[in-house]
C-alpha cells in the first residue's frame, strides 16, 4: 500500500497500533544518491579503517535523501502462518519557515530507480515530510514567533493568489458567510490556513473533503473562542505533527522495540540516524551506541545468507531477490514445512506483483528471507522437515547469535557489531606490488591493469610500490598465478615488518646508528692512550 503526505495524518493511528502489536518488522529505503565520488579520497575503500569508513559515509548521507521508505510488519499466526502488512512511504524533507533542506541527485542512482518504475511524482508532489530533533526545535521557535513563510517561489505565488482571493471576498462579506477554497493539499492546507488568520483576523479556517479549505468570516470574540478550543485544526500540536510526518512512524518503531530487520542495511541505519534522530556525530563510537539505543535488536539478511549459503551449500545468489527465490524452491530442504506467509487484505499489491527495487516489497522479501532461513536452521537443528508448528521464539532464538550484526560492503571491516566490539575481518591478504619500466604510473592505471581478473583496491606504499586488496581469496590467487614471472610486475603477500616503509626507516636508522657505534668504538680503541 502507497501513503503519501496527505494521507499520513488519517492512516498514522492505524500505522501506530500495527507497529506496537507485530513480531517484528523488515524496512528498506531508497535513495537519491549512495556514496559521493568527488572527491575520490570520499569513495569508500577496502583500506579504510572504521573510523575512515564512517567519515566518508557521513559525508555522503549528509549529501543525499531517502526517497522513499518501505515497512513490512509481520505478526505470527495460528496454524503455522505469518501475516504482514507492507506500506510505500514516499517522503520529501520539509519545506516550512526557516526550515528549507538541501539534498543532491547522484545520476547513476536516479537513473536506477527510473528503470524500475519509480515515481518520482509522489516523490516530488505528495512525499512525506519528515523532521530530526535539531529541526524540530528550529521548527518550535519559527512556531512561537509566527514565522510561516514558506521558501519555495511555487508556494508563495500560490499563498499569495490564496490571499488576494480571500481578502477581496472578506471586504465584502458579512458575518456568517462562508467562501470554498479548491486544490490545497497536506502541509500547503497548513500554510494557507496560517498565512490567512495571520493576515486577517476576522475569518476562520476549516479544511473540508480532503483538499478544500472552508473560511468563514465570523466576529473577533467567536474568533478567540475557537482558538482556544480542542477544535482549531492549525494548532500547535497539529503543526508539529504533519511537520514531523514519517518522524511519528520511526518515534513508535523506536518506542516499540520490536527487531528491525534489513538486507545490507548499514546505509539504512545511517539516514534513520541523520534524517529521523540527530545529525550523524563526528564519532563512529558514538553513532553506534545511538543506534543500539534506538534498536535494540537489529537484524541483517546479508550475514544470516552469508552463514546458511555456506553450510547448505546453495547455488550463489546476488540479490535478495534470487536469495527469495532460492529458498522458495526445492533447493531449500525445509521449503515444504516453512510458515506460509499472508499478504493482509489491504496490503495485497505483491501477491501477484514482482516489484524488484520497490521499498515495500524489498521489505517484505527481507522479512519472508528472515523467516525462510530461520526455519531451515530450526529444522535442520533438529532433523526433522515434516510440517509441524515452530513458536516465534524458537525462531528469534535459533538467529539470535547473529543479531546486531550488520554487513559492510567495502571498508578495511566487514561487519558493524552494534552491541560490543567489531569482530576481526576474515579478509585475503595483501598483496605489495613493485612496478618497473612504466614511469609516472598511478593507481587507477593499476586498477584497470587488474580488472579483468577481479576488482581490486589500489594504494601506492612508496614511490613504485602498491599495495592491492580484494574480498576475494581466489581473485588473490588468479592475480599471483596470472602475473608469476611477469618482467615488470612483481608480486608477492605484503608483510607489514618486512615491507612497511616506518618498519623500514626504524631499522634503517637503527642500522646507520649501530654502524656509527662500531665505527666509533674501533676509532677510540685505536687511538694511542697517552693522546
Amino acid at each position: 500500500m502507497d501513503i503519501f503526505g496527505s494521507q499520513l495524518e488519517e492512516a498514522l493511528p492505524i500505522l501506530q497500533e500495527q507497529i506496537q502489536g507485530c513480531d517484528f518488522l523488515a524496512m528498506d529505503m531508497e535513495f537519491t544518491g549512495l556514496h559521493s565520488v568527488l572527491p575520490h579520497s570520499l569513495k569508500p575503500s577496502l583500506f579504510d579503517s572504521a573510523d575512515d569508513w564512517y567519515r566518508k559515509v557521513r559525508s555522503s548521507v549528509q549529501k543525499f535523501t531517502v526517497c522513499q521508505i518501505g515497512l513490512s510488519l509481520f505478526f505470527k499466526q495460528k496454524s503455522n502462518r505469518f501475516l504482514s502488512y507492507s506500506y510505500n512511504f514516499f517522503l520529501f524533507p520539509l519545506t516550512f519557515g526557516s526550515i528549507d533542506s538541501e539534498f543532491a541527485i547522484q545520476a547513476t542512482s536516479i537513473q536506477f530507480l527510473n528503470e524500475f518504475g519509480f515515481d518520482f511524482n509522489k516523490f516530488l508532489k505528495d512525499g512525506i515530510s519528515y523532521l530530526n530533533e535539531e529541526q524540530e526545535e528550529r521548527l518550535k521557535k519559527d512556531i512561537l514567533t509566527g514565522n510561516w513563510c514558506p521558501q519555495s517561489a511555487s508556494e508563495k505565488d500560490k499563498l499569495k493568489e490564496v490571499i488576494v482571493a480571500v481578502t477581496d471576498w472578506e471586504a465584502s462579506a458579512k458575518e456568517g458567510d462562508s467562501i470554498r477554497l479548491h486544490n490545497l493539499k497536506g502541509f500547503q492546507m497548513l500554510m494557507a490556513q496560517l498565512v490567512l488568520r495571520q493576515a486577517l483576523p476576522d475569518i476562520w479556517t476549516i479544511p473540508v473533503e480532503g483538499s478544500e479549505l472552508l473560511v468563514r468570516k465570523v466576529n473577533r470574540q467567536r474568533r478567540q473562542q475557537l482558538e482556544n478550543s480542542s477544535l482549531d485544526p492549525c494548532g500547535k500540536n497539529r503543526v508539529l505533527l504533519l511537520a514531523r510526518g514519517f518522524t511519528n512512524i520511526f518515534q513508535t518503531i523506536v518506542g516499540a522495540k520490536k527487531p528491525v530487520v534489513g538486507h545490507n542495511m548499514l546505509m539504512d541505519l545511517l539516514h534513520v540516524h541523520h534524517k529521523f534522530y540527530r545529525p550523524l556525530p563526528e564519532s563512529y563510537s558514538e553513532f553506534k551506541k545511538n543506534i543500539h539505543t534506538l534498536f535494540p535488536v537489529i537484524l541483517d539478511t546479508k550475514i544470516l545468507t552469508g552463514a546458511v549459503w555456506k553450510e547448505f551449500q546453495f547455488p550463489w545468489a546476488g540479490n535478495l531477490s534470487k536469495i527469495f527465490d532460492v529458498l522458495s524452491s526445492d533447493m531449500n530442504p525445509a521449503s515444504p514445512s516453512c510458515p506460509l506467509i499472508e499478504h493482509a487484505v489491504d496490503c495485497r499489491k505483491y501477491v501477484e506483483n514482482r516489484c524488484p527495487h520497490e521499498a515495500a516489497y524489498d521489505a517484505f522479501l527481507c522479512g519472508s528471507v528472515l523467516i525462510q532461513m530461520a526455519h531451515l536452521l530450526l529444522v535442520s537443528g533438529q532433523g526433522e522437515t515434516e510440517e509441524l508448528e515452530r513458536s516465534y521464539t524458537q525462531y528469534v532464538k535459533i538467529v539470535s547469535k547473529y543479531v546486531n550484526q550488520v554487513n559492510v560492503i567495502r571498508a578495511g571491516f566487514s561487519c558493524v557489531n552494534f552491541s560490543g566490539p567489531d569482530p576481526f575481518p576474515k579478509r585475503p591478504p595483501a598483496l605489495l606490488l613493485t612496478v618497473r619500466g612504466w614511469p609516472d604510473v598511478d593507481e587507477q592505471q593499476i586498477y584497470r591493469e587488474f580488472l579483468s581478473i577481479c576488482r581490486v583496491d589500489v594504494k601506492r606504499l612508496r614511490g613504485t610500490q602498491f599495495l592491492l586488496l580484494t574480498t576475494k581469496f581466489k581473485g588473490v590467487r588468479a592475480i599471483q598465478q596470472e602475473y608469476k614471472g611477469h618482467p615488470n610486475l612483481q608480486l608477492c603477500v605484503y608483510r607489514y615488518w618486512r615491507h612497511s616503509p616506518a618498519v623500514c626507516c626504524v631499522f634503517s636508522v637503527c642500522g646507520v646508528v649501530l654502524v656509527w657505534s662500531a665505527v666509533a668504538f674501533v676509532l677510540g680503541k685505536s687511538v694511542p692512550q697517552h693522546l
